[in-house]
C-alpha cells in the first residue's frame, strides 16, 4: 500500500482555503464545549465501563474550564485490565496480520473523519494552538497508516528457509552433523501484554503511535493516559473510542486512568505484563526499569526519555533562517516538547547580531489563549512548570543574565502564562544540562567549531539537534559527530522539532532512549516482537 502523509494545513493553504481550515476548527471547538465537556467519564476494561470510588477533576490549562470528572483508578483496576489483556492475547495474536492492519487503517479513517473534533479536544485539554493540534492528529493518522503498511510490506515478519538434507547418517548428533531436510520458518512473534504509559504533551500522536506499535504486532495493551499534574485523559478516551469503533476488541485495548504510583507501578510490577512503552522524563523511565530489574522481572522497555536539544549557529549561518527555526523549536507549545530547542551555541563573532534578530522575532509572538488564531505561546500545563520557570530565571540572573522575558503574564484568564525567555549562562551551568520543559532558551558562545560540537554533545541526553551554517565542511562534521538521534541542518521550519512520519525517524540516543530504534521508521515495530526459529524435519 502507498503511504502518504496527511499534511492537513499544508493542503488547505496550498488550495487557498485557510479560512475553511479555521472555520472547521472553530466549529469543532464549539461542538466540543457544547457536547463533550463537563461529564463524568468511565474507564474501560475488557470493553466494559468501570468506575472507581474516587474521581479526578480535570480542568483546561487555558482558563480553568472543567473538562470533566475521570476515575481515580486503583491497583485493583489496573490488575483487572492486565487480566483482561492477558486473557485476550492468544486470540488477538493469532489473528492474521492483514486483518489487524485493516483495523488500524479503519482507525486512521475514523481519525480523519473526526480530525477537527479530536484537534479541538487536544487544544482545550493541553493548550496547543490549532496548527499544533491538527498537526498532531495528522501524525497519529500517519502512524496508523505507516505501521499498517510496514507490517503488510514485511508480510508479518515471516521468512522461510530450509536446511538441505543428506543421505549420509551418523550414529549420534553434533553441531553440523548431516541429517534429513528441515523446513525452517523464522517468525517474529509478540511478547504478550504491554503497558502503554502516555505523556501529556503529545497525548494523541505519541499515545496512538505507541499503542499501535504494540497492538498491530499482536500484543494486547493496558493504556494509561497522563492523569496526574498534567492531565490529558479526554484525549486518551477519544483514542479508546476510535479504536473500539474500528473493531479492536475491548480486552485487547483497555483504558485505565489514575496516578502513576498506582496504575503505572502495577504495570511495572506485574508478572503478566511483558513490556512497557513509555514516553516521559528520564527519571521516571529509569526508575521503572530499575524497579523491574530489582524485582527480577524481565521486561521489554520501549522508551523515549526527553532531551536537552542544542542548536549550533555558525558565523557562516543565515541568521534569519536560524532565528526562525530556533524560535519555533524553542517556544512552540511554550517549550513543552521533548524535542524543544533549549540551548544554542552561537559563534562569538555573530552573537550580538543573532541575539538582536532573535529578540526582534520574540517581540512579535503573541501570548494568550491558544484557541485564538493570533496567539502563538499558550499556557504552561501546571504550577510545577511555573515554579521551574521562575527558579530557572532566578538562577540565570544570579549566574549569567536574562536577555529577554522571564516574567509571568496576566492574560485575564485562569491559566498560567509566561514570557518566552532568553538567558545567557555558561555551558557548565545546570540550566544547560537539565531538561526544563518550559519556554527558556539558554545561549552560550564558542570560538572554534570543535568547541561547539564538544559542548553540544556534553549532556546526558541525545534526542534532537540542529545546525545553521553555510559551510559544507561544518555541516558534514556536525552530521558525523553529533550525538543525537534526530538531526537537522539549516531547517527554517524547526531547528530541532517537527519530525515527519515515514520521512524522519524519531529516536533518542544516550539518556534519551534505550533501543536506538525510532518511531515512524521501518525498525519501530520490531521492538514489540521477538524472533522464533521453527524447524520441522522430514
Amino acid at each position: 500500500m502507498d503511504f502518504k502523509n496527511e499534511s492537513t494545513y499544508k493542503k488547505f493553504l496550498e488550495q487557498g482555503n485557510e479560512n475553511e481550515f479555521d472555520r472547521l476548527f472553530d466549529g469543532a471547538v464549539e461542538k466540543v464545549k457544547r457536547e463533550v465537556l463537563g461529564k463524568t467519564f468511565p474507564m474501560y476494561i475488557n470493553g466494559n465501563e468501570v468506575s472507581a470510588n474516587e474521581k479526578i477533576t480535570e480542568n483546561s490549562p487555558i482558563d480553568g474550564t472543567q473538562i470533566g470528572m475521570f476515575q481515580k483508578g486503583t491497583r485493583e483496576n489496573a490488575q483487572q485490565a492486565i487480566d483482561a489483556a492477558y486473557a485476550s492475547f492468544y486470540d488477538w495474536s493469532s489473528m492474521d496480520y492483514r486483518e489487524r492492519a485493516a483495523l488500524f487503517i479503519k482507525a486512521a479513517d475514523i481519525f480523519r473523519r473526526e480530525k477537527f473534533v479530536v484537534a479541538a479536544i487536544l487544544s482545550i485539554e493541553n493548550g496547543k494552538t490549532r496548527y499544533e493540534s491538527v498537526g498532531e492528529v495528522d501524525e497519529a493518522i500517519d502512524f496508523l497508516n505507516y505501521y499498517a503498511g510496514e507490517i503488510v510490506r514485511n508480510k508479518g515478519y515471516v521468512r522461510k528457509t530450509k536446511f538441505e538434507g543428506s543421505e549420509k547418517k551418523v550414529s549420534a548428533g553434533f553441531q553440523g552433523a548431516p541429517g534429513s531436510e528441515e523446513k525452517v520458518v523464522i517468525v517474529m512473534k509478540p511478547y504478550g501484554v504491554f503497558g502503554v504509559i502516555a505523556p501529556f504533551n503529545f497525548p494523541i500522536s505519541i499515545s496512538v503511535g505507541m499503542s499501535t506499535g504494540a497492538l498491530i504486532t499482536g500484543n494486547t495493551v493496558v493504556f494509561k493516559p497522563s492523569s496526574s499534574d498534567n492531565k490529558t485523559m479526554l484525549c486518551g478516551l477519544k483514542i479508546y473510542e476510535i479504536f473500539r469503533e474500528a473493531g479492536i476488541p475491548g480486552g485487547v485495548f483497555n483504558y485505565v486512568t489514575g496516578p502513576g504510583s498506582e496504575i503505572g507501578d502495577a504495570l511495572v510490577m506485574s508478572g503478566k505484563v511483558a513490556g512497557i512503552a513509555f514516553t516521559g522524563s528520564r527519571s521516571v523511565g529509569l526508575g521503572m526499569m530499575k524497579k523491574a530489574l530489582d524485582s527480577n522481572l524481565q521486561k521489554v522497555f520501549v522508551v523515549e526519555m526527553g532531551g536537552k536539544n542544542p542548536a549550533i549557529v555558525s558565523k557562516y549561518a543565515n541568521l534569519d533562517d536560524a532565528v526562525q527555526g530556533i524560535t519555533g523549536s524553542a517556544f512552540g507549545y511554550a517549550g513543552q516538547k521533548c524535542s524543544a530547542c533549549s540551548r544554542v551555541y552561537v559563534q562569538e563573532t555573530v552573537k550580538e547580531e543573532f541575539i538582536s534578530k532573535l529578540i526582534e522575532k520574540l517581540r512579535s509572538l503573541k501570548i494568550g489563549n491558544p484557541i485564538n488564531k493570533e496567539n502563538y505561546v499558550g499556557p504552561l500545563m501546571s504550577k510545577g512548570a511555573l515554579e521551574k520557570y521562575k527558579s530557572s530565571i532566578d538562577e540565570a540572573g544570579r549566574n549569567g543574565r536574562v536577555i529577554f522575558g522571564g516574567k509571568e503574564v496576566n492574560t485575564g484568564m485562569n491559566g498560567i502564562y509566561v514570557e518566552p525567555a532568553v538567558i545567557e549562562v555558561g555551558h557548565d551551568n545546570r540550566l544547560m544540562h537539565e531538561e526544563l520543559f518550559v519556554p527558556i532558551l539558554a545561549i552560550d558562545t564558542y570560538a572554534k567549531f570543535d568547541e561547539a560540537l564538544q559542548k553540544a554533545n556534553d549532556v546526558d541526553y541525545g534526542l534532537t539537534a540542529g545546525i545553521y551554517s553555510g559551510n559544507r565542511k561544518e555541516v558534514k562534521e556536525f552530521l558525523n559527530k553529533i550525538q543525537a538521534g534526530v538531526v537537522y541542518a539549516n531547517r527554517k521550519v524547526g531547528a530541532t522539532t517537527g519530525a515527519i512520519v515515514g520521512v524522519h525517524t524519531f529516536v533518542g540516543w544516550k539518556g534519551s532512549g534505550l533501543t536506538g530504534k525510532g518511531t515512524g521508521s521501518r525498525f519501530y515495530l520490531l521492538q514489540f516482537l521477538r524472533e522464533q526459529s521453527e524447524a520441522v524435519a522430514k
